[in-house]
């Protein structure tokens, strides 16, 4: 009995000594610290690397949301809309002054659109930095990024003046000198003079005229390197057009325009006729640039046509707002006006001679003209000879003696013969 237990003993030991791999000095807690240690330095690394993607998914989300603010922000300062449709205008001036559609640089039409777009978006950022106590005032535009308090004034300076000096640059480097010099007197004349100006002169809508009236002249200027007379189309009609567009503005807008401090012509007109007149004057004035249009060789003769009927359709409204000078009747003109624009632009591009076309009219007209004067010729020369053959027919049937009597005897009197 007793050998049976030291035996089961002596078992038991020896098969603990031997197959353990760690023999009975090694504790429990010795055993399993490796594996201890090795599990906390795996958490710690998971740990690290989801603090690290939290960490760079926070950043990109800073990032974009900073984006969306600020871009947001400059969009309003930029008056993204207005800019963008100086830009079409200044569009049609390139494609006009290139002559042939097989002309056209569509780079620089690029370019040009790119240097008027950041131009604009500078005067516009500027004329808000001035005008920021103004804004503030009107309801229209207290809501802007200036007054408002999102965007700082060292930011809004700093901004303007780099699209701006950027724009003139890009216009210089890809265009030439004229269009971007046109773009930055255009510029100062907007944020420097006319700005100004809203709070002095009653003027000040006429000044705003020329500012919208310059690119088409400077897309113009960037096809051509040059300004003529048909350069001054487009142009004119902006002009021309801007009064009506802006008399209607600012007559239903008028207690924001007085709340803000600004000198319209609308606010010291009760009646409105004075309003409505200076409307109705400028719609006259848009008739005759179709014509003109065609009769500079511009434009085909469908355009004259067109260019009268919408022109006349546009009138109507201002004569509307002149019979009755109601808010009403001022909002129906404006939105007439935001659809005159675009209409006599595509007219203009649409029936728009090319200088392909022109060479070709000038050929026909050259080839009738040899051809009328061959015609003339050949009558001449059939005229000539007829009479030759009547003077040979003639003299020949004179008689003998009186053809003696003229030319060895002209002193000798010609016989009377009877015929």
């Amino acid at each position: 009995m007793w050998r049976r237990r030291s035996t089961i003993k002596g078992l038991s030991n020896f098969t603990h000594s031997k197959l353990s791999p760690y023999n009975h000095h090694h504790n429990v807690n010795d055993i399993i610290r490796p594996f201890l240690s090795h599990s906390s330095s795996t958490a710690t690394v998971t740990a690290a690397a989801s603090a690290a993607a939290t960490s760079s998914s926070d950043r990109i989300n800073g990032f974009v949301e900073a984006s969306r603010y600020y871009g947001r922000c400059y969009y309003e300062l930029s008056k993204a809309r207005l800019s963008m449709l100086v830009v079409a205008t200044s569009g049609s001036g390139y494609i006009l002054g290139s002559g042939a559609w097989t002309a056209l640089d569509l780079p620089g039409l690029c370019f040009t659109c790119a240097g008027t777009m950041m131009v604009a978006a500078s005067a516009n950022s500027l004329n808000q930095v001035f005008e920021i106590s103004n804004d503030a005032k009107m309801k229209r535009t207290m809501n802007r990024p200036l007054p408002s308090g999102r965007i700082s004034m060292p930011h809004a300076v700093a901004w303007a003046s780099t699209v701006g000096l950027g724009g003139t640059a890009l216009l210089a480097w890809q265009t030439n000198m004229l269009a971007a010099g046109l773009a930055a007197s255009n510029l100062a004349l907007y944020a420097f003079i006319y700005t100004p100006l809203k709070q002095i002169h009653l003027i000040n809508t006429w000044v705003g005229a020329v500012v919208g009236a310059i690119p088409p002249l400077l897309g113009w200027a960037a096809a051509s390197g040059q300004i003529t007379l048909n350069s001054l189309i487009l142009p004119a009609a902006l002009y021309f057009w801007q009064i009506p567009h802006f008399m209607a503005l600012a007559y239903f807008c008028r207690n924001d325009y007085a709340a803000g401090g600004y000198r319209m012509i609308s606010l010291f007109d009760a009646s409105g006729l004075r309003t409505a007149g200076a409307a109705l004057r400028n719609c006259l004035y848009l008739l005759p640039l179709g014509y003109l249009a065609y009769d500079c060789g511009l434009t085909s003769g469908w355009f004259c046509l067109e260019s009268t009927l919408f022109t006349l359709a546009f009138t109507a409204t201002a004569f509307s707002f002149y019979r009755d000078p109601t808010i009403p009747k001022s909002k129906k003109m404006f939105h007439a006006s935001l659809l005159y624009l675009p209409v006599f632009m595509f007219g203009l591009l649409l029936h728009r001679v090319t200088n392909d076309q022109q060479l070709l009219e000038e050929n026909s007209e050259r080839i009738h003209e040899r051809a009328s004067s061959l015609e003339l010729l050949e009558e001449e020369t059939e005229n000539v000879s007829t009479k030759k053959k009547k003077k040979a027919r003639d003299f020949s049937r004179q008689p003998p003696v009186a053809y003696a009597s003229i030319a060895p005897f002209p002193f000798l009197p010609a016989p009377f013969v009877p015929s």
